[in-house]
């Protein structure tokens, strides 16, 4: 007999609604490099509001949605409850300047109603960003070639993590939801394989697809 996975609650609890910090240092700097500001972001997957403390300065308005409404989210988040594998979000249409999703839908059932449900809370012409592990990094393309599995998805994290995303497949929803000006980057910081020390800055940010755990998309939503 087949058992039943965990349910989104449990799994998203398994993180315990944080990411790493560089995660909310990259999201933060490519907002900053392309001087985008004002009005209402929207954080799905917010889990503990990590992002909240390296943004909130650029937003009038700072929206948090998840499964779980965790005791350590800042009082100034404005937070909604909703299951993230349900396939509609508790959220009005066009909502969001800006919509972000960190590190979120390796978490989730399926990535492409996930990025639907992020293009429909934008506004037309609105940013949406996702990030997620970088399967193509040195250390994660090592540990497929030695275990068969990717880094970031070993039993460790699993059910956490239960949907890994290439950079193509990325660039491939973005296309399906008709994203403009969609780009990939990279959190530019990273494990060197078979140690517990990182790549020097210099070297991560020469070659960041190679030297990077986690990779970004961020594009407008279309008409």
């Amino acid at each position: 007999m087949i058992s039943a996975p965990p349910d989104v609650e449990t799994r998203a609890r398994l993180s315990g609604g944080i990411s790493e910090p560089v995660i909310y240092r990259t999201i933060a700097r490519v907002l900053a490099e392309s001087n985008i500001q004002g009005g209402v972001l929207v954080d799905v997957g917010c889990g503990a509001g990590g992002l909240w403390s390296h943004i909130h300065q650029r937003f009038g308005r700072y929206i948090g949605v998840d499964c779980v409404d965790y005791e350590d989210l800042p009082s100034a988040v404005e937070f909604h409850r909703s299951d993230l594998d349900d396939g509609r979000l508790a959220l009005p249409d066009e909502l969001g300047d800006v919509v972000v999703a960190a590190e979120t839908v390796e978490h989730l059932e399926n990535p492409r109603a996930f990025f639907r449900e992020l293009t429909r809370l934008a506004k037309p012409g609105g940013w949406i960003i996702v990030t997620t592990p970088n399967q193509l990094s040195f250390l994660s393309l090592a540990t497929l070639l030695l275990k068969r599995q990717f880094n970031a998805f070993q039993q460790g994290s699993y059910p956490a993590h239960i949907t890994a995303l290439l950079e193509i497949d990325l660039k491939r929803m973005a296309a399906e939801c008709n994203w403009q000006d969609a780009a990939i980057d990279y959190s530019r910081e990273g494990r060197i394989v078979f140690t517990p020390w990182h790549y020097p800055h210099l070297i991560s940010r020469m070659f960041p697809r190679a030297c990077s755990d986690n990779i970004l998309l961020m594009g407008r939503k279309g008409p």
